[in-house]
């Protein structure tokens, strides 16, 4: 009893990381709800860890007094000089209480008491441990599957990749080394429980950080990411020093660094490009490898319109959209990409609705056009003060324009309250030659 105590505290030391104070307090503040619950009083108690005996002893306290009027709490004179002969009117006496008079329940109450005191310290150590590594690279090894999500040893405690954050094509079995992003410390539950994913974007820029030393030096600094798990990711990237490359530097002599990232990720592809302050100018290097003939900005929906080679929309586009979804998601702007042969049909398409809307020549419907204006709607939801601000044309004329525009708008909205209960009709099937992406 007395060796196997103390041997159970140290291995509870050792294997969990809960200090030795700790576990005592435990079993000490248990031997007094135990001796509680059975005496069934609110005695005076306390209970102490012999560690020589390896044993919790129980302390029954009771006053000396002239007059017993508790025999809980008081203890009469002659009793009290048969257990100290120098005892006193008012001294407090200690008696030890037998623990085998506490039973079984008592037994049952000391060892719940001590499970949770177990796993609030766990909890305690694990939060300490980890609340300030959230958002960086964790490395464990994988230990076992529950219900689809994967258990990982940090080694101070055991990490859950949820099944929603893993990357399909990723296959994975126990003892396998594997590094993920720190997503949340969930404390809600029993304990704390560490989330993790390898789906993120955080967990291929951390990755970066850690394999290219000019980005952990800040010479080199990652602006955004975006990923397709498992399959494809886009790297911004800009440096603060002329002399340095920072694509090259992310790639590495031979490709070598991110070879080590794509080896990580299980073979998915990483396009790096360069950040650019100039919009327009970022877009293009995100939608590489494809070539870009034009950009028509529209600041007021925050998209752009790509033009781009009738050879080259299908590479623009990519497998399912893949690579314009990724620029898009990089540089944060909705992108409509087209074929120059069908940008030449819509151009023509939208000057030919200007003249015809807004009792125009076609020499203003190209001005108007040159200034990304396809219709009177985008006209109108523009507004008079912004739309006279157009460079190259009269007021006067523009506010003319401006007035057909509302007028064709509010002409069109009747036509439309009209026809409302018209029969439905079949819509016309996607143009090949056209892709639209937004963001997200």
């Amino acid at each position: 009893m007395v060796f196997d105590l103390n041997r159970v505290i140290e291995q509870i030391e050792k294997e969990k990381g809960i200090p030795k104070e700790s576990l005592i307090e435990a079993l000490e503040q248990a031997m007094m709800s135990a001796a509680r619950k059975k005496l069934g009083y609110e005695g005076e108690l306390e209970a102490h860890f012999n560690s020589e005996m390896g044993e919790v002893e129980l302390f029954q306290f009771k006053t000396v007094s002239e007059t017993v009027t508790d025999h809980h709490t008081q203890i009469t004179m002659e009793e009290a000089k048969k257990l100290d002969p120098d005892a006193s009117l008012g001294d407090s006496l200690g008696t030890k209480i037998d623990p085998s008079i506490l039973g079984r329940i008592a037994a049952q109450t000391a060892k719940q008491v001590i499970i949770q005191k177990m796993r609030d310290a766990e909890k305690d150590i694990v939060v300490n441990e980890y609340k300030d590594r959230v958002g960086q690279i964790l490395s464990g090894i994988v230990r076992r599957f529950e219900k689809g999500n994967l258990i990982v040893d940090l080694g101070k405690t055991e990490a859950i990749i949820p099944y929603r954050e893993q990357v399909p094509t990723e296959a994975y079995k126990s003892g396998d080394r594997v590094q993920a992003y720190f997503l949340e410390l969930n404390t809600m539950g029993r304990g704390a429980q560490v989330i993790l994913s390898r789906r993120h974007p955080g967990l291929l820029r951390g990755l970066f950080e850690m394999e290219v030393p000019e980005i952990s030096e800040k010479i080199v600094e990652i602006k955004s990411c975006a990923r397709e798990p498992g399959v494809r990711a886009k790297v911004a990237v800009y440096s603060r020093d002329g002399d340095v490359d920072p694509v090259g530097a992310c790639v590495g002599m031979k490709g070598s660094r991110v070879q080590s990232i794509v080896q990580e990720l299980r073979g998915e592809k990483i396009d790096i490009v360069l950040w650019d302050e100039d919009p327009a100018k970022f877009v293009c290097n995100a939608i590489a490898p494809a070539e870009v003939g034009k950009v028509i900005i529209k600041e007021g929906e925050h998209a752009m319109e790509i033009i781009v080679p009738d050879d080259q929309l299908s590479l623009a586009i990519g497998r399912k959209g893949q690579n314009v979804r990724l620029a898009a998601n990089l540089t944060s702007w909705n992108i409509d990409i087209y074929s120059e042969t069908k940008y030449d049909e819509l151009a023509k398409q939208a000057k030919a609705k200007l003249v015809e809307d807004l009792k125009i020549d076609e020499s203003t419907a190209m001005v108007l056009y040159s200034n990304a204006f396809r219709s009177a709607e985008e006209i109108v939801h523009m507004g008079l003060d912004e739309f006279l601000t157009i460079p190259g044309m009269d007021q006067e004329a523009l506010k003319r324009i401006f007035g057909q525009a509302e007028a064709a708008v509010k002409k069109k909205e009747i036509g439309s309250e009209e026809t409302i209960d018209a029969p439905l009709v079949p819509l016309p099937a996607n143009d090949a030659g056209s892709a639209e992406i937004k963001e997200g």
